[in-house]
């Protein structure tokens, strides 16, 4: 470790690559998600444009891990100083502390997004079929949700847990 701290500003280097990975790899899982879940909308909705609205919900809700993924990439960048002026100085420790609290909105966000889009699609086709228990369809799919607001929540509770500056 001795060496690694010779390196200048190593730290915003760790913090850096924290924020990136929460929001690079939910919005990853995210847009994998969604993407799932429009395949299967955009049958139901050839055959019955009417159910395009239930359909958009079930598509949008594998999104919010991505969503979760940047607020945690943003609170990590103004916590380790990226975005102010007057540049940012972030101990090694803290850079990997922030870079260790990334871990869970990002590889959460990332296998739920998936998970969740598989689960919507499903959805989807039950709305196709039976229009009227699209709400049974949505809380099967928000079941899903449940893991990535805990990783959420671990996630920002890690991230104020380190004191930088």
């Amino acid at each position: 470790m001795e060496g690694i701290q010779a390196i200048p500003n190593i730290g915003v280097v760790f913090a850096t690559l924290g924020a990136a990975l929460a929001a690079g790899l939910a919005g990853a899982g995210s847009a994998m998600g969604v993407s799932i879940a429009g395949q299967a909308g955009g049958g139901v909705i050839s055959e019955e444009p009417e159910k395009f609205g239930m359909v958009l919900v079930l598509q949008l809700l594998p999104g919010t891990q991505g969503i979760y993924g940047l607020l945690i990439a943003f609170i990590i960048a103004v916590k380790a100083g990226l975005l102010g002026a007057g540049g940012p100085f972030v101990t090694l420790e803290q850079g990997l502390s922030l870079l260790y609290a990334a871990i869970p909105v990002g590889f959460t966000g990332f296998i739920s997004a998936i998970y969740q889009g598989k689960v919507a699609a499903s959805g989807i086709g039950l709305v196709g079929k039976r229009g009227e228990e699209a709400g049974k369809a949505i809380i099967l799919t928000v079941m899903v949700e449940t893991y990535a607001v805990l990783a959420l929540l671990i996630s920002f509770l890690l991230v104020n847990g380190v004191q930088v500056g």
